[in-house]
C-alpha cells in the first residue's frame, strides 16, 4: 500500500468514525407520536407521513426496529384532536409531531414536558405556542408556514409584477 492510499484510508476512517458513533442508538425502543390534522386517506397526509418516515430512515432510524411511530388522524375535528392528544400523551412518547395549529393547542394543554414539534403552523407566537421564533421556550418548537413580516415584501413583488393591480385579497 502506498503512503497516500494509507493516509487517505486513515483520514477517511477518522472522518467517518464520528458519524458511525452518532448513528448508534440505544437498545431502548423509542416512541414517536404523530397527530395529523388530516385523514389517513388524504393524499397530502400520505405524502407527509412518507416524507417523515424517509427522513427518519436517512438518519438511521427504522420504524418497528429501533422506534415505533404512533399515528393518529384528527380529520380537522377539534374533539377528535383533543381525544387523540390525550391518547398520545398517555402513551408517553419521546416526542410528538403535530401537524397544524389546531393540533398543537390540545397537545400543549395535555403536556408541558413531552417535546412537541409542530409543522404547518401559521403564527406560533400569536397562538401562544412559543415565546418567540428565535428562542421558543417551553416544550414546543417547529416550523411556520411563513413569517408575517415578509408579507409586505410579497405586496411589493406583486406590484412589480402587475403594476396596474389595485386590489389584493388574502385568504388564510
Amino acid at each position: 500500500m502506498k503512503r497516500r492510499e494509507f493516509i487517505c484510508l486513515i483520514g477517511g476512517s477518522a472522518a467517518a468514525w464520528p458519524l458511525a458513533v452518532r448513528a448508534q442508538q440505544s437498545d431502548r425502543m423509542r416512541r414517536i407520536g404523530v397527530l395529523m390534522n388530516l385523514g389517513s386517506d388524504d393524499p397530502q397526509s400520505k405524502v407527509r407521513i412518507a416524507a417523515f418516515i424517509q427522513g427518519l430512515q436517512q438518519l438511521g432510524w427504522t420504524d418497528g426496529s429501533d422506534m415505533q411511530i404512533e399515528t393518529r388522524w384528527s380529520m380537522g375535528d377539534p374533539d377528535r384532536a383533543r381525544r387523540y392528544a390525550t391518547e398520545l400523551v398517555t402513551l408517553a412518547p419521546d416526542v410528538i409531531l403535530a401537524d397544524g395549529g389546531t393540533i398543537v393547542g390540545p397537545l400543549q394543554h395535555m403536556t408541558r414536558t413531552v417535546p412537541v414539534i409542530f409543522v404547518n403552523v401559521t403564527d406560533p407566537v400569536a397562538a401562544g405556542f412559543v415565546d418567540n421564533l428565535a428562542r421558543p421556550g417551553g416544550n414546543a418548537s417547529g416550523f411556520t408556514l411563513f413569517e408575517y413580516a415578509i408579507s409586505a415584501k410579497w405586496l411589493e413583488l406583486l406590484k412589480e409584477i402587475a403594476p396596474a393591480l389595485t386590489r389584493v385579497a388574502v385568504f388564510l
